[in-house]
């Protein structure tokens, strides 16, 4: 994620954060269990705050979208680490990196800026909203959704979201003009396909830069239709990346309006006269298909009037771009306005397992966005897929082990 768009997503989170009501006002908070885990927290101070990063390997090379080049083999991703005057360790994922905040955060027990009922409680330390979550769960002995309020997790669907315009690289060795078949493609589905994903993103929109635009969208409607018929029992989602217009998005519906597509992400970038025309035809024409929406530069605004007019289905904001408490909160929203979630997550396999314990704990999501990967420097513990559905560790925090010495 670009820095100014992390930045600005914060900043939106940051604000959410500091509109949360009181950390008891929820009607089903555990009085006894409260006031238990809040004195546990109370008695650990925050002695060190370390940052390093940590190398995702995805298992194949990740090439074009509508909008991007390449995408490589995996990235390089930055955490933090908290450990307590007690020994106890938290980490995660982070927001930017500050020593004024860094040097904050050090000596505060952590009941000064966490509150398991509700989770960041201080702006100011937002940006290790993720550790925090950990770090509590790991005090507590407990799996972040129990520090959510739910002992059993609800299990969410789960979809491949690493489908790419894989037909338009270079083959192993082969010169820059010589691209792979569709074959490829199909390759690639099927790999993921075995790791236990029964829902597969396609990467759609070849004619904004890559290809001609009659070419690139006959293209995008074939190969719809080709991994569709290849795999029957799988859910198929389309991203779009912002790369058609209002009248492409439709004619490449058109073209596929006999595949019982799951959603259609990012089609265009959002207004609200598209989206009044799209769901206008999307009502007549595919009244299933979910509109998902708000993951590229999100103006938070438009999403909410956009689904406050039921225009969207589906709000796609980044997990960590806008924080994982701020989330918290803006869930029961989208409920209340029977909106559905599905917080982004492409790229770093640590913020699919995070979401996978927000829907867990607090459900009311479409489905949760995989993103096969190894990393030999971390020990991802148990989470596994079963039946098409993402399963969260049990462990206490996120469940997952920092095997890189800091």
């Amino acid at each position: 994620m670009k820095r100014r768009k992390f930045l600005t997503q914060l900043s939106q989170g940051t604000a959410s954060a500091i509109a949360l009501s009181s950390p008891l006002a929820a009607q089903t908070t555990d009085w006894a269990t409260h006031y238990a885990d809040s004195n546990e927290l109370a008695t650990h101070k925050i002695a060190d705050v370390s940052y390093t990063k940590v190398q995702l390997k995805w298992p194949r090379f990740v090439g074009k979208n509508g909008r991007r080049d390449i995408h490589g083999y995996g990235p390089n991703v930055g955490v933090c680490v908290l450990t307590t005057d007690q020994g106890a360790v938290g980490w995660g994922m982070h927001g930017k990196r500050e020593d004024e905040l860094t040097a904050y955060l050090k000596g505060k027990r952590v009941s000064e800026v966490f509150i398991p009922s509700e989770g960041v409680t201080d702006a100011k330390a937002l940006g290790f909203d993720v550790p925090l979550h950990d770090l509590a769960g790991v005090i507590l002995k407990k799996p972040v959704y129990e520090l959510l309020g739910r002992k059993k997790p609800i299990l969410t669907k789960c979809y491949s979201g690493m489908i790419y315009f894989d037909e338009l690289e270079p083959k192993e060795g082969s010169v820059k003009t010589l691209a792979n078949g569709l074959d490829k493609l199909l390759d690639n589905c099927k790999h993921d396909y075995d790791l236990g994903y029964r829902q597969l993103k396609l990467k759609i929109g070849r004619g904004n830069i890559w290809m001609p635009k009659d070419e690139g969208l006959k293209r995008d409607i074939e190969v719809t239709k080709l991994v569709a018929k290849t795999f029957p029992d799988c859910e198929i989602l389309v991203d779009a990346n912002d790369g058609f217009t209002i009248d492409t998005a439709i004619n490449y519906l058109e073209g596929v309006r006999d595949i019982p597509l799951f959603w259609i992400e990012e089609p265009f970038a959002e207004t609200v006269a598209d989206y009044q025309k799209l769901r206008a035809w999307t009502n007549v024409n595919m009244p299933k298909m979910l509109l998902a929406d708000g993951e590229a530069n999100p103006d938070q605004k438009l999403l909410r009037e956009l689904e406050e007019k039921k225009l969207l289905d589906v709000h796609l904001t980044d997990m960590i771009g806008y924080g994982f408490t701020p989330w918290r909160k803006l869930m029961p929203e989208l409920k209340k306005m029977g909106i559905l979630a599905s917080p982004h997550a492409f790229g770093e396999l640590l913020k699919s397992y995070y979401c996978s314990h927000l829907t867990g704990a607090l459900g009311n999501t479409a489905t949760i966005e995989g993103v096969p990967a190894t990393c030999e420097e971390v020990d991802f513990g148990a989470y596994k897929i079963e039946g098409g559905k993402f399963i969260p560790s049990p462990a206490p925090g996120f469940g997952m082990k920092l095997l890189k010495k800091v």
